[in-house]
């Protein structure tokens, strides 16, 4: 236990909220980092393969980062023109159409699931 004289009470106070905003945000920052990963994981997994270089192409980057925050985009840098057409189907070119087969949106549900569940345990353990 430390005594604090009253006088710096508010200091002391400012010291220990800042500290637990630093370790608080750095928890949240890995917890974002390991749901990016999971979610470029789960669409590897579930993606269409014919050739599976579609399934393949997928990455994480940290599309803005701030010492409070931290943004990451999962995407597919090669095959992106075809994300939409394979999650939601299309028509094809001589009549009929092709089904969609969702691999994105249960990919991302689940890593924003996963991602509460990482914050709710970091902010109740530390």
């Amino acid at each position: 236990m430390t005594k604090i004289p009253v006088d710096g009470l508010a200091e002391a106070v400012c010291r220990e909220l800042n500290a637990f905003a630093d370790t608080t945000s750095a928890n949240v920052k890995a917890a974002v980092r390991k749901a990016a990963g999971s979610v470029r994981k789960e669409i590897e997994v579930r993606a269409p393969r014919r050739t599976g270089r579609y399934a393949q192409s997928w990455k994480t980057r940290a599309t803005k980062e701030t010492s409070q925050s931290l943004e990451m985009t999962v995407y597919s840098p090669k095959r992106y023109m075809l994300t939409h057409l394979l999650e939601h189907g299309h028509a094809k070119r001589n009549g009929g159409r092709v089904e969609g087969r969702e691999h994105i949106a249960p990919a991302e549900r689940k890593g924003v699931a996963e991602l509460e569940a990482a914050i709710e345990r970091s902010l109740r353990h530390g």
